[in-house]
């Protein structure tokens, strides 16, 4: 069983002579942002929800389909670096608007038309937004990481979110009620 913590993998040998990669503790992996087509490297910060079994999640084990909790800096250094705006409109609004100027007297025209092209689509799902200003993002594990020695995986967004939001909210209210 995989857990959370400094990178630890065992290869060992199967059927074939081939090798299997045995993650025995990971702290980061690949995770894809869907609807936004970008794939960044990132730090696992804890298990949230399994389906299977809550002993999974107490114990921060990683395995496929696992819902976890991810570092959303390098997605929203990504961005902020394409759209040319923050991800979260809530804060400081009087310190981007004096930087906004200062920066679009630098671009060339060509850079500016880029980024107003881009704006027309920079729309994120509320429910994400509000991940974003807490600095976390839910992301569900797609890979073996027993069998292939990672945990990658795919941030959480529409419909799956709010499932699996509302499937963590129902866990804590009943972890409430029995303690």
């Amino acid at each position: 069983m995989t857990k959370l913590g400094p990178k630890r993998i065992h290869t060992v040998r199967v059927r074939g002579g081939n090798s299997k990669y045995r993650a025995l503790r990971l702290d980061s992996g690949n995770f894809a942002w869907g609807s936004e087509h970008v794939t960044k490297k990132t730090r696992i910060i804890s298990v949230v929800y399994n389906a299977s079994n809550n002993e999974l999640v107490r114990t921060n084990t990683l395995v496929k389909s696992a819902i976890i909790q991810v570092d959303a800096t390098p997605f929203r250094q990504w961005y902020e670096a394409h759209y040319a705006q923050p991800v979260t409109k809530r804060g400081t609004k009087k310190e981007t608007t004096a930087t906004e100027t200062a920066e679009e007297k630098k671009l060339s025209n060509h850079t500016q038309r880029k980024y107003e092209e881009r704006k027309k689509d920079a729309k994120i799902d509320l429910l994400l937004e509000s991940q974003f200003a807490a600095g976390r993002l839910y992301a569900s594990v797609s890979s073996r990481p027993g069998q292939s020695g990672r945990a990658d995986g795919y941030v959480l967004e529409g419909k799956e979110l709010e499932f699996y939001l509302r499937k963590i909210k129902t866990g804590k209210q009943k972890h409430a009620h029995a303690a």
